[in-house]
């Protein structure tokens, strides 16, 4: 089993440790302690499920150790401990830090009362909100973490239990408001997100549904006729034989194709990789491996199981020997013909045959171990549940079967960032929801919104006639704003990419409260987060107004002016307003300084290869940098390889952003360029641009209109066996335009299924060269309700300019 070890350094520096008897403590740098006892004095120094690296330098710290106490006193707590087995009154530690006024101290057993969360292990039949637990933050400045119970790596590639009697093994984290450099420690011990493969963070498509082979390639190709790309094909549990009388158990479990849906399964994945997709198959492996399937004898020679009386392989993940031929025998055959990866589709809970080991964990480790050795470094994937703290190691995660309503949206965002705080990155939802509800198009077009801007995008839908979530299935309006932002999504993966290449150091979605940890209304709004480096999303998770076909989000734009990449509009910081959007789009902000890489091509094609024309967006009134990177193996005249991960060596593009010249520096490459320098509305008359040191003529525009208004300037094509590098000056110091209030004023009230002499009376307070004040007032007393004078609010308070 040594092929599913893996790098890691379980045992701490000696010079960290205290320990006596029975106790045990180890201070895992300046804000980590570990504490452990054992009543027969032997501990454990194996990694665990959450723990793997535990061998860091030793902070300074003192001890003062007596016949019957021992205090230990360190920068950031200082414990007091009676040398018994830990309880509330006989071990505790206080802490320094200045989170409330009134100080902060800890005794065994207590919870941090205002812990932010962590995460669930799924949200099937979730309507609405459920509990997350606890994860690593709290606004108290500290949190704990139970690893007594934890299942253990042997270090040898399998897994073991943890020794039997009285045993305590945590870890309290101490760390103030600094929420990022709690979750850096965290990281530390338990493991860095690994990369996922590029075309993952593309449009998945899923549906519960006994797809034929023909009708699953049909259906690809039209979402390739009208333009909307996908990279990964999910087929649900009817690839595999599901019922007939000569299937033993419940069908849920399989592994022979149904031949009268998919009668050449080698045939059917080749026709999907030409499509450029990807291929996953679900699997419930809970039922085990039956007489009837087709893999049955090889399983059992495999594992020398006697077949003779035809008995079943039964399911257990606890046995060396089953998992090994589990995934190299069992699921390789079938890999050969259609799968690219696993949905792993368990729901059994987390009983095995050996206490403490949690069967989900099991299959999580070693399918993705086993892909990883199948396909190198940063293109190891699995599709599967949450299994505890350490499963960010194991990416992707299925939330499971949630239920279609808007609760359920309403709660997708906040549980997303909320996971982060439990270093879990990638959850992949069912967008648009999977069962029970009602067709509510509006509700679905708002969920593949949100969607886009999650971690993994991946439509499904349940087993019904009524519930598919074709784009074109749904109204004229909502189809359009699907596929659109269905575009959007593979436009972005140059941004994506670079946040997932980045070494799992933060989570592409975060809290608000990561970044600002001492305002309160980082707090406040739980569906508001940052997306990557540079943007901010606030998804419409709320039912419009049909009178004025406009939806809203309660929004706190952070310090510092930002820009809706979508519609230009401009917005002080440090402020709360309610944003008011069409069906069309959802708020998505960019503070100045940002630089947005996308690809250029409206309509991508499927399976997000590297893209040989850039877009990028850049917002001026801040210095700001951007380093794309890429794997040169995704290059799409790329030769097929497996790459060790110790030598990748990223493609590394450097865009950077002065303020004060006005100058946007491009590193070399052999990209074609097209910059869109957002809500700029004229050309300055110092504009130059400079490709390789050469003043260059270029195609220079300012887009006026709804979306993504802007100074737009396109490099000529170049030679693509050439680098270049590039320059564009826009002269000292330019600054975002004014928006043209009236015209965006005028296309709303247009839409307004109001009486018309309304709609005059709301221009006309709004009008001519009044204070500010003073339109507000005339609108107000008009005395209409909110959902018609927010909007108008929302344009005249945007900016104070």
């Amino acid at each position: 089993m040594d092929k599913y070890a893996f790098p890691c350094d379980p045992l701490a520096n000696p010079a960290a440790v205290i320990s006596g008897p029975t106790y045990r403590f180890t201070l895992l740098g300046e804000t980590v302690l570990r504490y452990e006892w054992a009543e027969d004095g032997v501990f454990e120094d194996r990694a665990s499920a959450f723990a793997i690296n535990r061998n860091f330098t030793p902070p300074e710290f003192t001890v003062n150790d007596t016949e019957k106490h021992v205090e230990v006193v360190a920068h950031n707590f200082h414990i007091t401990y009676d040398k018994r087995r830990f309880s509330r009154s006989g071990f505790t530690i206080g802490f320094p830090s200045k989170v409330t006024l009134w100080g902060a101290d800890w005794h065994y057993g207590e919870t941090a009362k205002d812990n932010l969360g962590g995460t669930a292990r799924t949200l099937d039949e979730v309507d609405g909100r459920c509990d997350m637990g606890d994860g690593i933050l709290s606004r108290s400045g500290f949190a704990t973490l139970d690893d007594s119970d934890t299942m253990l790596f042997d270090g040898q590639g399998f897994i073991a239990p943890r020794k039997s009697g009285d045993r305590i093994d945590g870890y309290m984290f101490v760390y103030g408001h600094d929420y990022k450099g709690a979750m850096k420690a965290f990281y530390d011990i338990s493991g860095r997100q690994p990369a996922l493969p590029r075309w993952a963070l593309g449009n998945w498509w899923s549906r519960y549904h006994p797809y034929s082979a023909d009708e699953y390639i049909q259906l690809m190709d039209t979402f390739a006729k009208r333009r909307v790309p996908l990279s990964v094909a999910v087929v649900d549990m009817d690839w595999h034989q599901v019922k007939g009388d000569h299937i033993p158990h419940a069908g849920w479990t399989g592994y022979s194709w149904n031949k009268e849906l998919f009668p050449d399964p080698s045939g059917f994945g080749k026709a999907l990789h030409d499509r450029g997709l990807k291929i996953t198959l679900n699997d419930h492996p809970h039922g085990g491996i039956h007489h009837h399937e087709d893999l049955y004898e090889t399983m059992a020679k495999a594992i020398g199981h006697d077949t003779s009386k035809k008995a079943p392989i039964l399911f257990n993940p606890t046995d060396p020997k089953f998992m090994d031929a589990f995934l190299s025998v069992l699921h390789r055959s079938i890999e050969k013909e259609a799968c690219d990866f696993w949905w792993i589709d368990w729901q059994q809970g987390p009983i095995s045959r050996i206490p403490g080991l949690d069967p989900l964990w099991l299959l999580n480790y070693f399918h993705f171990q086993d892909h990883v050795n199948q396909n190198g470094e940063g293109k190891g994937i699995i599709f599967s549940r949450y299994a505890g703290p350490g499963s960010h190691r194991y990416p992707v995660g299925f939330s499971g079967d949630s239920i279609r309503t808007w609760e359920s949206l309403r709660f997708q965002p906040e549980f997303t960032a909320t996971a982060s705080n439990v270093g879990y990155g990638w959850w992949s939802h069912d967008i648009g929801g999977h069962m029970g509800g009602i067709r509510d198009d509006e509700m679905a077009t708002r969920w593949v919104q949100y969607g886009v801007f999650s971690p993994i995008f991946r439509l499904h839908s349940s087993y019904s006639q009524w519930t598919s979530k074709e784009p074109w299935n749904f109204r004229a309006e909502h189809c359009y704003a699907m596929e659109h932002f269905m575009q959007f999504r593979h436009r972005m993966v140059p941004y994506l990419q670079t946040t997932n290449l980045l070494g799992g150091a933060e989570p592409l979605v975060r809290p608000l409260y990561w970044e600002y940890p001492a305002r309160s209304e980082a707090y406040e709004k739980p569906n508001e987060y940052f997306f990557g480096p540079h943007l901010v999303v606030a998804p419409i998770v709320h039912p419009r107004n049909p009178a004025t076909n406009l939806a809203s989000a309660n929004v706190w734009v952070p310090p510092g002016r930002h820009v809706d990449i979508f519609t230009g509009a401009i917005y002080d910081g440090d402020r709360e307003i309610l944003m008011y959007r069409s069906i069309e789009t959802i708020p998505v902000l960019a503070p100045e300084g940002s630089i947005i890489p996308l690809e250029a091509d409206l309509f991508p094609q499927n399976g997000c290869m590297n893209p040989t024309s850039l877009e990028v967006i850049i917002v001026v009134g801040k210095d700001g940098g951007f380093a794309i990177l890429e794997n040169p193996h995704d290059d799409a005249d790329a030769e097929p390889s497996r790459e060790n991960g110790d030598s990748i060596e990223y493609r590394k593009i450097k865009l950077d952003y002065k303020q004060s010249t006005g100058r946007l520096s491009v590193s070399e490459s052999t990209k074609t360029w097209k910059f869109k320098f957002l809500s700029l509305m004229s050309i300055p008359p110092a504009l130059k641009v400079h490709v390789s040191g050469v003043v260059t003529t270029c195609k220079i525009h300012v887009e006026d209109m709804p979306d993504t208004p802007g100074l737009v300037v396109e490099i000529p094509a170049q030679n693509p066996n050439h680098k270049v590098d590039v320059q564009i000056t826009l002269g000292p110091e330019p600054q975002l335009s004014m928006l043209d209030r009236s015209a965006r004023l005028k296309s709303w009230l247009l839409d307004f299924q109001i009486e018309f002499a309304v709609k005059d009376k709301i221009l006309a307070a709004v009008e001519g060269n009044k204070s500010l004040a003073s339109k507000i007032g005339g609108l107000m007393s008009l005395g209409l309700e909110a959902d018609y004078t927010g909007p108008v609010v929302e344009l005249l308070t945007g900016e104070s300019r």
